[in-house]
């Protein structure tokens, strides 16, 4: 049995390693649940992409079975589409997606392929009323934390037989959350969206 420590940089979801990125999250709206301040119909958001590093831990059962948690935390801002293009809605929400992964690994050899999956479930908080909502009257919002689930696919390449790697990986999760702006104790608006966000990493891996 191993263990390994993979620290990495989140990159772009093009795999451009060179320009490290992060979270790419959706953010549109899939559902108005309640909508008192005269929201257009064609109202829309989406949610800013992060730059953020990541500290993945790993563990083998086997040759070719492992378990796999990632650690990070996510900063993003919405804004609005559609009838509300350029509205600034949510400051600063961070979030913490913690997942666990069960993974299988091909042995081909050097080059060792994995896909995997498991539950997630997204920690929200720290969000802020948006300068545009504010404008409206709005005086704090809320978005939920949730359970989701992630799909993951990448490989590991050995640098050395000392246990030095280079890791990449791929996740996608399928997950939301629900928007409340509040006016006081007054439910103002209340949106359903998705996040649904991608996040690779590239970064050196330890096994021992």
């Amino acid at each position: 049995m191993t263990k390994r420590i993979c620290a990495a940089l989140a990159a772009a979801s093009t795999l451009a390693l060179s320009a490290p990125a992060g979270v790419l999250p959706n953010g549109e709206i899939t559902d108005v649940l309640v909508n008192r301040v005269g929201a257009p119909a064609t109202s829309d958001s989406q949610a800013s992409d992060s730059v953020v590093p990541t500290l993945a831990v790993e563990y083998f059962f086997s040759k070719n079975f492992s378990v796999e948690t990632i650690c990070c935390v996510t900063p993003h801002d919405v804004t609005g589409k559609g009838g509300l293009a350029g509205a600034s809605l949510v400051n600063d929400a961070i979030i913490l997606p913690a997942t666990v992964t069960l993974k299988y690994h091909f042995d081909l050899g050097g080059v060792k392929p994995y896909i995997g999956a498991g539950p997630a479930h997204f920690f929200i908080f720290s969000e802020g009323v948006g300068a545009s909502a504010a404008a409206l009257g709005a005086t704090r919002v809320n978005l939920s934390n949730e359970f989701g689930l992630a799909l993951q696919a990448g490989l590991d390449v050995p640098l050395n037989d000392k246990g030095l790697g280079f890791s990449l990986d791929a996740k996608r999760y399928f997950v939301g959350t629900t928007a409340s702006f509040f006016a006081g104790n007054t439910l103002a608006l209340q949106t359903k969206h998705k996040l649904d966000p991608w996040v690779v990493s590239g970064g050196l891996s330890y096994r021992f």
